[in-house]
């Protein structure tokens, strides 16, 4: 058996990571609860940076916030940007010379774990995790059989049932 070698795009290397970040934001009035927060908006780009990869992201954070002694609400937004690092371990026979892409997945979206009201500031905790992974080009080695297959022949299921209706079913007399 012969073997070829092919040069291909494949996932070269890949890996998830998972954060938890602690954030806040100012009210303009002092909360008395926290009834809500909501992250929305999540956008995120991948790129390579060296023998690492980059992701710069960001989301919109709306915390929903009673005061005066829960008789009114109101609602803060944020707007948070962030960019993290992943360091990935790359496969035998990857070639990093060539072009790459960088395809960067929300394992978990962003959501709000914890809130805290301290005076005038809220502080809480946004978790996420992303995968990313790199494609880029690798070698493969595959077998490869050097005989063509046999063509199988084909006949017609034809047999003197067949012949004798066909034959019975033939008007001689159409044409005049």
């Amino acid at each position: 058996m012969a073997f070829k070698e092919i040069v291909t795009k494949a996932i070269i290397g890949k890996g998830k990571k998972y954060f938890k970040n602690n954030y806040e934001l100012t009210a303009t009035d002092t909360p008395t609860t926290v009834l809500g927060c909501w992250v929305i908006n999540h956008q995120f780009k991948g790129y390579k940076s060296g023998d690492k990869i980059g992701v710069d992201g960001s989301f919109d954070v709306n915390i929903w916030y009673s005061y005066e002694q829960d008789s009114k609400t109101t609602v803060v937004s944020k707007k948070i940007e962030y960019n993290d690092v992943f360091n990935i371990k790359i496969k035998e026979n990857a070639d990093l010379s060539g072009d790459t892409d960088i395809i960067v997945r929300s394992l978990k979206q962003p959501s709000c774990s914890k809130v805290d009201i301290n005076g005038n500031t809220i502080t809480f905790d946004i978790e996420k995790e992303l995968g990313v992974e790199m494609v880029g080009e690798t070698k493969m080695k595959i077998a490869v059989e050097e005989d063509e297959e046999p063509w199988d022949e084909i006949e017609d299921e034809m047999d003197e049932k067949v012949e004798t209706d066909i034959d019975n079913s033939v008007n001689t007399e159409y044409i005049e």
